[in-house]
């Protein structure tokens, strides 16, 4: 009862899953992937065992086709599955059993492959894939942008409730101490794609580096407004001067923490990223 988006982009070296589904929690149950291996969507009654199994074969080397081959013979079930795959190098494969409800199919692109069931239309899949082959962005920003196509284009036909989108590559989790790098869930909403997307930008921001071309240099002016943003946070007590000296700086710092947007700061240097500054400005305006 979901549609899906299975994805590698060989670039980043990221691979990924998005789903939408009429069921509670779709994040825990559908989307699996591995760095270095692949990624797995299984649904339509979905036998969990695929994902684990499945990656396991993945990175013994075994391509999306032959992944899904297996699987696939060991399950009775099968007539009832819906699996879509991509292996380590992108290949692609998808599966929807004779006793899926329909509408109910797939298709398969360059690096990705689209599924669903209990959808209205064949379009639905059909949007999916096009806006995945136009979208642009990170994975995972090209992944949700195609859930969203999928649903405006009529999406599962009993409604909304919840979306999710993984992506993995190597070292790519919380600093660098997994593969993880974004497992971002809707469980329960009205509108569960428009939410997930809301809280990836919120990814981008907090979890975002800016390129070092992009800092700005602190002058008086920035200055001035950073002594009052700390000063309304109660972290900076001095005076509204224009310099950035010692405890201006350290105020800031905590501030930043206190914010949780370290990986976008570089402490210690006189140069600031125009996006934590914008939240910033926005999280604290002037006081009329």
């Amino acid at each position: 009862m979901t549609f899906s988006i299975v994805a590698y982009d060989p670039v980043a070296q990221e691979w990924g899953v998005a789903t939408q589904s009429k069921f509670l929690a779709v994040g825990a149950v559908v989307p699996w992937a591995q760095a270095n291996t692949g990624a797995i969507a299984t649904q339509s009654y979905a036998n969990t065992t695929f994902g684990p199994k499945g990656l396991r074969l993945l990175a013994r080397g075994l391509s999306a086709q032959e992944t899904l081959d297996r699987l696939l013979a060991a399950d009775k079930g099968r007539d009832q599955r819906q699996v879509g795959l991509v292996d380590r190098q992108g290949n692609a494969a998808t599966f929807t059993g004779s006793s899926c409800h329909t509408w109910a199919g797939g298709l398969t692109g360059k690096h990705f492959a689209a599924q669903g069931n209990i959808l209205a239309r064949a379009k639905v899949v059909e949007a999916i894939a096009a806006k995945f082959e136009t979208a642009q962005g990170e994975l995972a920003d090209r992944l949700v942008a195609a859930l969203l196509a999928g649903q405006r284009a009529g999406g599962d036909r009993r409604g909304q409730q919840s979306a999710a989108v993984l992506i993995v590559r190597e070292k790519g989790g919380y600093a660098g101490f997994n593969d993880r790098y974004l497992d971002l869930r809707v469980d329960d909403d009205p509108h569960p794609i428009e939410r997930l997307q809301a809280i990836l930008e919120l990814h981008h921001l907090y979890f975002g580096k800016p390129a070092p071309e992009a800092l700005k240099s602190i002058d008086k002016k920035i200055a001035r407004e950073l002594q009052r943003i700390a000063q309304q946070a109660g972290l900076y007590r001095g005076a509204i001067t224009g310099g950035y000296d010692e405890a201006t700086r350290r105020a800031v710092e905590d501030l930043i923490g206190m914010e949780n947007l370290e990986d976008r700061w570089p402490f210690g240097s006189d140069q600031i990223d125009p996006v934590a500054f914008k939240f910033l400005q926005q999280k604290y305006p002037p006081r009329r």
